[in-house]
């Protein structure tokens, strides 16, 4: 294998790992946040920093998920779970980095979602959608298992769409016959999204208001407006 290539696998690599414990650490503190106990710190770190994987190997019926294979994923997430547990997440010095770990894991993993939809023999939509599930997905689980809606639907910085993006960027450059040089940009791109938009508060609208037009608006007022026969105005009041 190309040096270069194996390099830029071993940097996917730590990044993905890195992605784990991140999200994991971030499932703890939304543990911490609810008052759970031990077991509620695992079972939330668990699933924000392997649920994605874990919904996309069962969708693609590949074998046993990853997460259940490689022996990493469960000691980075238990790990995340009980730093978490240990140590309060209050100061910027700490979210600073969680923030940067997690917009990186959004391009990588959208990026190892796509590759393995592909990998599979499906078609070029369902690998976009395969790719924002591994990137979305825990997060969107440990929401739902905190019984509230999922961050990703509203009300938030963008980050299902930097998903969206990397993924997209991940498929043109694997059918361009770059897939590593597609790993990269997606979390150069997935990343830089999610930091951009963190930092300048960019979100999607929740609505779109069509505004009356003005004629229609007139009419309804005019016809709203009691007819007086013959021309006649209306008696005026006295005082």
């Amino acid at each position: 294998m190309d040096p270069a290539v194996e390099n830029l696998n071993d940097i996917i690599r730590v990044v993905d790992l890195a992605g784990v414990l991140g999200n994991s650490i971030l499932g703890g503190i939304a543990a911490r946040a609810a008052r759970l106990d031990l077991v509620g710190f695992g079972i939330l770190a668990v699933l924000s920093g392997l649920g994605g994987g874990i919904i996309r190997d069962t969708l693609l019926q590949a074998g046993p998920p990853v997460a259940l294979t490689d022996p990493y994923y469960l000691i980075l997430a238990l790990a995340g779970a009980i730093i978490a547990f240990l140590v309060p997440m209050r100061g910027k010095w700490t979210q600073s980095p969680l923030v940067l770990i997690d917009a990186l894991a959004v391009g990588c993993w959208s990026a190892v979602g796509v590759q393995k939809a592909l990998d599979n023999g499906l078609g070029w939509l369902p690998a976009i959608i395969l790719g924002m599930i591994t990137a979305v997905g825990g997060g969107m689980v440990r929401d739902v298992l905190l019984m509230r809606v999922p961050s990703i639907f509203g009300g938030n910085t963008l980050y299902a769409t930097s998903s969206l993006a990397a993924s997209i960027v991940t498929l043109v450059l694997i059918e361009l016959r770059q897939p590593e040089l597609g790993a990269l940009a997606a979390i150069l791109t997935g990343a830089g999204l999610s930091l951009l938009a963190r930092r300048f508060g960019w979100v999607l609208p929740t609505e779109v208001r069509i505004p009356k037009p003005r004629l229609l608006g007139n009419w309804r007022r005019r016809s709203s407006r009691p007819e007086h026969p013959h021309g006649d105005s209306p008696p005026a009041r006295d005082g």
